[in-house]
């Protein structure tokens, strides 16, 4: 009994104990809460939640349809002529699948053919080769080759009831996506009919053609409120600017409607949902911290400092206007929220529908960090943490370049095996070497032939490096598809050089160059970065001429601001990680008196057991 009156002690400890341990429960419900809540607005921090469209057709079997952010609301009328196919070609009847074909390569160039027969190359397409190797050259080995190739064609083989032939067909639809198939033969004859050069396929006047066409090349035809439109594939996202367009059948005739209209659904939603996360959060700050008058009791935070300083940081954020956002509104009140007496926000979803529909009103720039160029053709393309709300001014002295190399001379038209048919290149930095076809072509072909070899080039197209082959008078000029400094093109040798180009004349990209507010900013191809008082600020100056070029009105919306604030209280050594901190130490001390208490206890046993012990002899 002595001892239980010398531990009293312990018991208030551990009630000490039960506190922290309660207050470092609710410091994680209060982080819980903080990361739900951060979830709830990160719709509103993306601009293109506000300039999300949605498109639909009055007759979804024909076709179906998306928007991108940004496309214009219309109403369009569309007939769907025809549809997109692919070539297909057949070759000659095989006894079996094991039957040999031949072995060498294969040249897969795509094109269109015309009525004259002429073969134009598709610029936008590299010219492809598959090896066919002597252990392949069974109809199912060439059928194996060229899949696994992934060279724009696929194979297979069908039985006809008399033999099996194997079927070539182009990836892609469209007349531009027509095939030639030129052969380099093991067995030295390439436009014969043994061998691979059964293979061959060149539908153009005096071409071999030994595969048999059994589906043509088409195009998808329709028309959008009276203009025929012609395209290589049946999914199409240019037509329209900023929709995509998926075609299902051909209806000769018939008419549909394909409505565009803004996503004003979702973003009502967005911001619905934001001022529900908002007054949850509150909810939960407030049950933890709140004192019940009427039962004289506390909550397990109440007074607590910690949660005063997050009330009070996230009510600061809706107090400062945005001055600078540039879309005709600086306040939530504006758009129909609005604080009430308790500290919950009220939505008026009356008035935010007829702010969404004010054209001359622009809602994403209270919620997102955006910047809204006066000049069409500057982009905004992001902001650092670092960069202030303000309107900044925009000059440019140079715009983006890209680098190319110019013919010094008209080309020779004749390119002849092992004369005048290679090319050593070096295109943004990284080298590569060509072959052309060998013949007679005119200045459009043979710059369509050059780019569609240099592009399919390996060493470049795996670097995603891409040129443009442009001629004029006959004089040829490779264009790199970069822009800026690391823009290059440089013909370095091969046979070609001195009858294709001559002596020539190679420049080097160039980096955009202006300023931002009146301090140099960083140019890097067409990028266009902030130094000083726009330091983060970056804009994509895509054309037009130098000078003054207008304004950017930059400002981070409440959304936005509430990310930041949130990430930064949930941060490592942020406010609250300080408070658990200090409650784990509390944790930890208590431990350490319990253990001194305890060894106090036994000292104190002994004692009055030695004691005992004594009296009673």
């Amino acid at each position: 009994q002595l001892v239980a009156v010398e531990s009293r002690p312990l018991v208030t400890l551990d009630g000490r104990e039960a506190s922290q341990l309660a207050k470092l429960s609710a410091f994680g419900n209060v982080k819980g809460a903080l990361s739900s809540f951060q979830d709830g607005i990160s719709a509103l921090t993306d601009p293109a939640t506000f300039s999300a469209v949605t498109a639909s057709f009055s007759d979804d079997t024909i076709a179906t349809a998306s928007a991108r952010p940004g496309a214009v609301t219309s109403n369009y009328s569309v007939e769907i002529q025809s549809l997109a196919q692919t070539q297909k070609l057949k070759s000659e009847n095989f006894v079996s699948t094991s039957a040999t074909v031949g072995s060498g390569t294969l040249t897969v160039q795509f094109g269109a053919y015309s009525s004259e027969g002429a073969f134009t190359l598709n610029q936008d397409k590299a010219a492809q080769s598959i090896t066919i190797a002597p252990n392949q050259s069974s109809l199912a080995g060439v059928r194996d080759a060229i899949n696994d190739a992934d060279a724009g064609i696929s194979a297979s083989i069908v039985n006809d009831g008399s033999g099996d032939r194997l079927v070539i067909s182009s990836k892609d639809t469209g007349l531009s996506n027509a095939l030639r198939i030129t052969v380099t033969d093991d067995d030295s004859s390439n436009n014969d009919n043994t061998g691979l050069s059964q293979l061959a396929f060149d539908a153009s006047t005096g071409g071999t053609t030994n595969l048999t066409e059994t589906v043509a090349a088409e195009n998808a035809n329709l028309i959008i409120d009276g203009i025929a439109i012609s395209k290589a594939s049946n999914t199409i996202n240019d037509a329209i600017e900023g929709v995509t367009l998926d075609l299902l059948k051909a209806d000769i005739g018939i008419t549909s409607t394909l409505s565009i209209a803004s996503d004003k659904a979702g973003v009502q939603s967005s911001i619905a949902s934001f001022v529900s996360a908002f007054n949850d959060l509150g909810t939960t700050l407030t049950n933890l911290s709140k004192f019940d008058a009427e039962n004289n009791r506390a909550s397990v935070l109440t007074g607590d400092s910690t949660i005063r300083a997050i009330q009070s940081q996230l009510r600061g954020v809706f107090n400062t206007p945005l001055l600078t956002a540039g879309g005709g509104l600086t306040i939530l009140a504006e758009i129909g929220i609005t604080f009430q007496a308790d500290g919950t926000l009220n939505l008026d979803a009356s008035k935010l529908d007829t702010v969404l529909d004010d054209s001359t009103k622009d809602v994403s720039t209270l919620f997102s960090a955006i910047g809204k160029p006066s000049d069409s053709l500057v982009s905004f393309v992001s902001a650092a943490p670092e960069t202030r709300n303000d309107v900044y001014s925009l000059d440019i002295s140079q715009l983006a370049t890209q680098g190319n190399a110019v013919g010094s001379s008209a080309a020779t038209l004749t390119t002849i095996a092992g004369v005048n048919d290679t090319l050593d290149l070096e295109i943004d930095g990284t080298s590569a070497s060509v072959t052309l076809a060998a013949g007679t072509y005119t200045a459009v072909t043979l710059a369509a032939e050059i780019q569609s070899k240099i592009n399919g080039a390996s060493t470049l197209s795996t670097d995603d490096i891409k040129v443009a082959v442009t001629e004029s008078a006959g004089v040829l000029n490779i264009t790199s598809d970069r822009y800026g400094s690391v823009s290059t093109v440089s013909i370095t040798g091969g046979n070609g050089k001195s009858s294709l180009f001559g002596n020539p004349v190679e420049t080097s990209g160039l980096d955009v160059a202006g300023t931002i507010n009146g301090a140099t900013a960083t140019g890097s191809g067409q990028t266009l970065t902030g130094t000083g008082d726009s330091s983060g600020l970056v804009l994509n100056i895509l054309g037009g001429a130098t000078g003054t070029r207008g304004s950017v009105d930059f400002s981070r919306g409440f959304a936005f601001k509430l990310d930041q604030l949130i990430g930064n209280m949930l941060d490592n050594d942020s406010l609250i990680d300080s408070r658990i901190d200090g409650i784990n130490s509390t944790i930890e001390d208590i431990s350490s008196q319990r253990d001194s208490v305890n060894r106090r206890l036994e000292n104190t046993e002994k004692r009055l057991r030695d004691q005992f012990t004594a009296l009673d002899t």
